[in-house]
């Protein structure tokens, strides 16, 4: 006869990764299973993730969350692209803006048009004019819905810049009304069955103990329960991101309240800008072989636009990944899963990703080796794949001012990597293997900010007529510039719909 207890699902560590599981939890698994999550007030985060992608609408869209009370309860903003600057060489600046560039024309993409265009001086070199988020962003603009002035317009796809500890705090009151127990308490060690290996209990300070029959890890760095505990070993990828420190730090809010993200490239690394209703997020990343930590605190903060709210924060990391992130009956996820620098704003989706994974495979009493397999598979998928972006914007570059870059302009790249730059090189293919995040417009915008032209393109890009091809660039071109045009400020869309109130900015 089948069980009728409860499955316990315990998570140990809170935090955004935790109290996304929890909250998530909560939500689809209402029955049948009991969640309780096990963290200490003693024990900071890390917090460096205030910046998303779009997929991050998703998640909360499924939680039921009210996109502007979660604005409001995180000081958040809106976010269109991510502005690089620097990363060519100095001097240089292009964004990776979300959402559609151009229109696509029958079996080509649109950037075979493009190529053929450039190359007879019938469009403009950058990407800018022909992706209505990059001009949106640069003008400081914000809308949300259906474009008001051309329905063959993109919708504008949007993701958000927020307080992660402020989101972790809302995720928590969700997920508290929705039965999940927290448990405030140190993890000492674990208890493991002698027979499976697997994990039974969390034995805290006090000598109290949190059974379960599953559990997730978010202890972060240290990965009390996959590492510590399991051994699951870790793969090494610094010598293609050879980063290992951060700094953060937050300054008084900008007047320059962009809907962007900015990570501007230095000697040794770069620095990001995150924009928040009540302040500015900060951080510099670093290799240490290449600048010291107190080299590393007053270069970020004689870059800030605002007055330093505190003193840098220094964060050592090792970018690579749990070689299994499920093992037993453990699924790391957040820092406890990896560290991949967050030049993409990667992170908080990638617990986003692993929850829905889990959420898919998720046993029942029984687990068979092929759902943890199989987890696994998915999960070094699109680790590799993003590692494998992250690494172009090293690559790529003409930057040999310092030995850092020197080192990164000649070093040997994943073979995954190195095809799909011979295949951009030739004649300007992309192809997006299975369900990589990144687009094929996510790699246009790299290849083409970062200085990488094809040699040719597409020969069925020659059958438009060259006045048809000029005039296709320049409708799409003024069909952004118009719809832009009638947008709302930012800073005043912010203020219209979401702004904070004094209760959460205390």
């Amino acid at each position: 006869m089948a069980s009728t207890d409860p499955i316990n699902i315990v998570i140990a560590g809170g935090g955004t990764a935790g109290w996304m599981a929890a909250a998530s939890f909560a939500r689809f698994l209402e029955t049948g299973f009991t969640i309780t999550l096990v963290e200490s007030d003693a024990i900071g985060t890390v917090g460096v993730g205030e910046a998303t992608i779009p997929q991050i609408r998703l998640f909360n869209d499924a939680l039921g969350l009210d996109e502007d009370a979660f604005l409001r309860a995180t000081q958040g903003t809106f976010k269109l692209a991510i502005e690089f600057v620097d990363w060519l060489r100095p001097g240089s600046r292009y964004m990776h803006a979300f959402g559609d560039i151009g229109r696509d024309v029958g079996l080509l993409p649109f950037q075979q048009y493009w190529l053929r265009a450039v190359a007879e001086g019938r469009a403009k070199p950058e990407l800018t004019p022909y992706s209505l988020n990059n001009m949106a962003a640069l003008a400081k603009r914000m809308q949300r819905g259906r474009p008001r002035t051309a329905k063959v317009l993109p919708d504008m796809p949007y993701a958000f810049h927020f307080d992660a500890s402020l989101y972790a705090r809302f995720l928590r009151r969700y997920a508290e009304l929705r039965g999940v127990e927290r448990v405030e308490g140190t993890i000492q060690s674990v208890s493991r069955d002698g027979a499976t290996g697997d994990i039974t209990a969390l034995m805290l300070d006090g000598g109290r103990e949190v059974a379960g029959d599953f559990f997730i890890d978010c202890t972060g760095f240290r990965g009390l329960l996959i590492e510590e505990a399991l051994g699951a070993g870790y793969d090494d990828w610094t010598r293609w991101l050879p980063c290992d420190r951060a700094q953060a730090v937050p300054s008084e809010r900008a007047r320059d309240f962009t809907p962007y993200t900015r990570a501007t490239a230095h000697g040794a690394g770069w620095q990001w800008r995150i924009p928040l209703q009540h302040r500015t997020g900060n951080g510099i990343v670093y290799s240490s072989r290449h600048l010291s930590d107190d080299e590393a605190a007053a270069r970020l903060l004689a870059n800030l636009d605002g007055e330093a709210l505190g003193d840098p924060r220094t964060i050592p990391f090792t970018t690579g990944k749990r070689r299994e992130l499920w093992k037993h009956n453990v699924v790391a996820m957040g820092l406890a899963a990896g560290f991949m620098e967050p030049l993409e704003s990667t992170s908080i989706h990638m617990v986003q990703s692993a929850i829905s994974r889990l959420l898919k495979l998720l046993p029942g009493r029984i687990t068979v080796q092929a759902d943890r397999d199989e987890f696994n598979r998915q999960s070094d998928f699109e680790w590799t794949r993003i590692r494998d972006f992250l690494i172009l914007h090293y690559k790529a570059t003409e930057r040999d001012d310092t030995e850092f870059w020197r080192n990164c302009r000649t070093m040997d790249v994943p073979d995954t990597l190195a095809n799909k730059v011979a295949l951009w090189l030739g004649n300007g293919h992309i192809t997006r293997e299975h369900e990589e995040l990144f687009t094929e417009v996510g790699w246009l915008q790299v290849f083409v900010g970062q200085g990488m032209m094809p040699r040719g393109h597409h020969p069925i890009a020659d059958s438009i007529p060259d006045k048809d091809l000029a005039e296709y660039m320049m409708m799409i071109e003024q069909l952004n510039a118009r719809e832009v045009a009638q947008m709302p400020d930012h800073a005043d869309f912010v203020t219209q719909y979401c702004a904070a109130g004094a209760e959460v900015a205390a």
